[in-house]
């Protein structure tokens, strides 16, 4: 008996330094969780889904040859990714090489230079996100907001929704270069500015670790706020006191269902700990994709026209693609939003601080 050809999947992640291996372990981990569970239930047409996985290791341009090798190597459509900058290039090679991509875990508004029906996103845009994360931040107190920032196209997309959203509501944002300062003189910069909030808008863990253990120990900056709206404090490496009341975003509902609570346990055994929304993330993907090529056929064009028809019950609700007005992307607009951080008192554990929806 002849076996049917397995419908080749390239995925993406970064898997070694300097990308954050932890975020991409998470995410592989959640695309294999839901390739063995398509397997499981049939495949598609009787035909097995394969991940064909490259490291992205956070470079741009290695991310967009390796767009270019799994499309020369016959793959049916393109899933992962979690640095917004390396999606960005991945997307855009994929859409010059008619390649389907379902981004999983980038939020950078801008995916694409130009509107394409080839490229679809389960996270939330970042303008959305960050917005909710700056009206916590009001809500709380806190006007007077310091950012220790470091030159990306990420970082300073979320300095302007920062600083936008903050304006409108009487807030003030100093900016720190963390290139220009090391965190000694970063802690001089927020103490002069006044800031009730420092957030991190920089890299993991350098400089992102060392400044938070600076600010802990400066007298000056007792009862300081400080954040991370990109969510570095729910991985494995800020358990403990240090990543402790830190707020951060994070993509999972107030509750999750019943495919949610299975899946968890899954991914839980897997990564031998609780799993970030990222590895969700990961198997959302694997199940909008794997519900595209059964009702339209593995054609690449085929997937592609799939995206605004699908509705996926995923792990974190039910799952829609739409065009926002001026995106460039489908984009699953009801994508939960959370402000989180982990309870001091066990850091183990997090504490929901405000869920999100529409913020002007």
């Amino acid at each position: 008996m002849n076996t049917p050809p397995p419908v080749r999947i390239g995925a993406l992640a970064p898997l070694s330094r300097p990308g954050w291996v932890e975020a991409g372990q998470h995410l592989l981990v959640g695309l294999e969780l839901g390739v063995r569970d398509t397997n499981e239930s049939g495949g598609v047409d009787g035909r097995p889904l394969e991940l064909v996985v490259r490291d992205t290791a956070a470079d741009p341009q290695r991310a967009a040859a390796a767009v270019d090798e799994l499309a020369e190597a016959g793959v049916t459509a393109l899933v992962g990714e979690y640095h917004s900058v390396v999606a960005r290039a991945a997307a855009n090679r994929a859409d010059a090489l008619g390649l389907p991509y379902l981004c999983s875990s980038s939020v950078i508004d801008v995916l694409t230079e130009q509107p394409t029906d080839l490229v679809a996103r389960l996270s939330p845009p970042q303008s959305v996100g960050w917005r909710v994360y700056a009206q916590h931040l009001l809500e709380q107190g806190h006007r007077r907001i310091a950012l220790a920032t470091q030159a990306s196209a990420y970082w300073a997309a979320g300095t302007v929704i920062l600083r936008e959203h903050l304006a409108r509501h009487g807030g003030d944002v100093t900016e720190i270069d963390m290139v220009a300062h090391t965190p000694a003189t970063a802690c001089d910069a927020v103490a002069a500015a006044g800031a009730t909030a420092l957030l991190l808008l920089a890299g993991h863990p350098e400089p992102a670790l060392p400044l938070v253990t600076a600010v802990r120990a400066d007298p000056r900056l007792a009862g300081l706020l400080v954040g991370a709206p990109a969510g570095q404090p729910e991985l494995p490496s800020w358990e403990g006191e240090l990543g402790a009341g830190i707020p951060f975003l994070r993509y999972l509902p107030a509750r999750l269902g019943p495919l949610g609570v299975r899946v968890e346990r899954d991914l839980n055994e897997h990564l031998s700990g609780p799993p970030s929304f990222v590895a969700f993330e990961g198997y959302d993907s694997i199940a909008v994709l794997t519900e595209a090529l059964r009702s339209h056929g593995t054609d690449r064009a085929r997937i592609a026209a799939a995206w605004p028809s699908l509705a996926v019950e995923g792990t974190r609700g039910l799952i829609r693609f739409s065009r926002a007005p001026g995106g460039t992307v489908w984009q699953w607009a009801d994508a939960p939003v959370q402000v989180v951080d982990r309870d001091p008192a066990a850091p183990d554990c997090f504490r929901v601080l405000r869920s999100g929806g529409a913020v002007r």
